[in-house]
């Protein structure tokens, strides 16, 4: 699969996954240093907003809109995941006043990116997860997914809204 960076062709690398498929379950770093799992049965909705860094701007803003938008929904947990150090994920939901989204980092084994087929593996942003959206519902079925074609927009806030019932 392919997206844009800038408008210049960037390739991602990993197992691609798909809606109606089982989301892969995934380990990943807490703000704590601790081991938290994303991904398969949670008997609860799973948004998981994945962006390149929570240091830039496009970034910052999807997960503030996450975690306004997302605050409502019942028995539902919102991640973000990014390659940031959790100190600075901590950094950024604590000055952003980010209470609804768990930050986690996948920067230890990129096992994330790899298992969802979201690692940059060319452009600048080479080494990077691209800007996507899934949702996995109690069952641990992928019932939405949005890899945003053009990494610097935002994604379709509304679809993934939409597809926690």
């Amino acid at each position: 699969m392919s997206v844009t960076f800038h408008g210049n062709a960037a390739t991602l690398k990993g197992k691609e996954v798909n809606v109606g498929d089982s989301a892969p379950k995934v380990e990943l770093v807490a703000g704590d240093l601790s081991a938290k799992s994303v991904g398969g049965a949670s008997g609860k909705y799973q948004i998981i907003n994945v962006v390149p860094s929570l240091d830039t701007g496009v970034c910052a803003t999807q997960t503030r809109k996450f975690n306004q938008k997302a605050a409502s929904l019942p028995n539902t947990e919102v991640f973000v995941i990014s390659l940031d150090l959790p100190f600075a994920q901590g950094r950024f939901c604590s000055t952003e006043g980010i209470d609804k989204v768990v930050a986690l980092s996948d920067f230890r084994a990129k096992a994330f990116g790899e298992a969802y087929g979201v690692v940059l593996a060319d452009s600048p942003l080479a080494g990077l997860l691209t800007r996507a959206v899934f949702v996995v519902d109690p069952n641990g079925k992928i019932v939405h997914k949005e890899v945003v074609s053009e990494i610097t927009n935002e994604p379709n806030y509304d679809a993934a809204l939409g597809a926690v019932k």
